[in-house]
């Protein structure tokens, strides 16, 4: 085990003897550190955080601290990370709020300088956030999700899988799967570049163009393009996915894009890097 003489650890702190604790690192509470992670110098991680095999946790990280919720009153609650995460600089990961709620982060996500994921969040595999990207308390967020830079995700939303937030977005409706939104909870178009690039068949994407034609760009009534889309046919599996999660949502869905808000790129051809 590789710990820096400077690290302050806790007793009750159980680190993977092939782990690597950095400089000026604090370890405190009941914190474990799976095989291969390496956490770099002045990283701060706190609390009942559990955290797995081969992550890289950058200088100035804060992982584990208490839920900024005002409700919160020191009940032993919980961050649970998967393996193969990166942590950039000053990224910030709270645990839940509520006795033995957790915040919970998959695998092989990247979330870059300055991001933020807040109490009792739920995130899938190979998501990135991108720097200064916000997430408030009870967020979901699907596989393979792109939140680009300083976007700003309410709440109790949720984030589809595959789905791309442009920079400087922000919603505080659900943003469904497979569609790239901008503006304030606007849908602008399929994510096809992401779609193809995560091996997804023409035929797919195109039973996924039009269901989205005529969900978000006719705009009708939510629930009667739900019905038009179900009437049309179309029985992939990504389709009544998506059919699925506007059905479901709570807060209501991103809306198409209307007459009057900022024009958006062609979202079709765009680059989600």
């Amino acid at each position: 085990m590789a710990i820096h003489p400077t690290a302050v650890i806790d007793p009750g702190a159980a680190i993977h003897p092939e782990a690597e604790i950095g400089p000026y690192v604090v370890v405190s509470g009941k914190v474990r550190i799976g095989r291969g992670t390496i956490v770099m110098g002045h990283a701060y991680i706190s609390g009942w955080t559990e955290i797995g095999d081969h992550n890289e946790i950058h200088p100035g990280a804060v992982l584990g601290g208490p839920p900024q919720d005002k409700a919160y009153r020191g009940e032993e609650s919980y961050l649970k990370i998967g393996d193969r995460n990166i942590f950039r600089e000053h990224v910030q990961v709270h645990r839940g709020t509520g006795a033995g709620s957790a915040t919970l982060i998959g695998e092989q996500n990247f979330l870059m300088a300055g991001s933020h994921v807040g109490h009792n969040c739920r995130l899938g595999d190979h998501i990135v956030l991108a720097n200064g990207a916000l997430l408030g308390g009870h967020v979901e967020v699907g596989d393979r999700a792109f939140i680009s830079g300083h976007c700003v995700v309410h709440q109790f939303v949720r984030v589809g899988e595959l789905s791309l937030m442009r920079g400087l977005s922000g919603t505080s409706r659900d943003v469904p799967p497979y569609t790239i939104v901008d503006w304030q909870h606007t849908v602008r178009g399929l994510n096809v570049v992401g779609l193809r690039r995560a091996g997804f068949e023409e035929r797919k994407i195109r039973e996924l163009k039009e269901a989205f034609r005529i969900l978000f760009r006719q705009g009708r009534n939510l629930a009667l393009a739900v019905q038009e889309v179900e009437a049309s046919g179309a029985r992939s599996q990504e389709v009544a996915a998506l059919l699925k999660f506007i059905t479901s949502s709570k807060r209501g869905v991103c809306v198409g894009s209307q007459r009057g808000k900022p024009p958006g790129r062609n979202s079709e051809v765009d680059d989600p890097d």
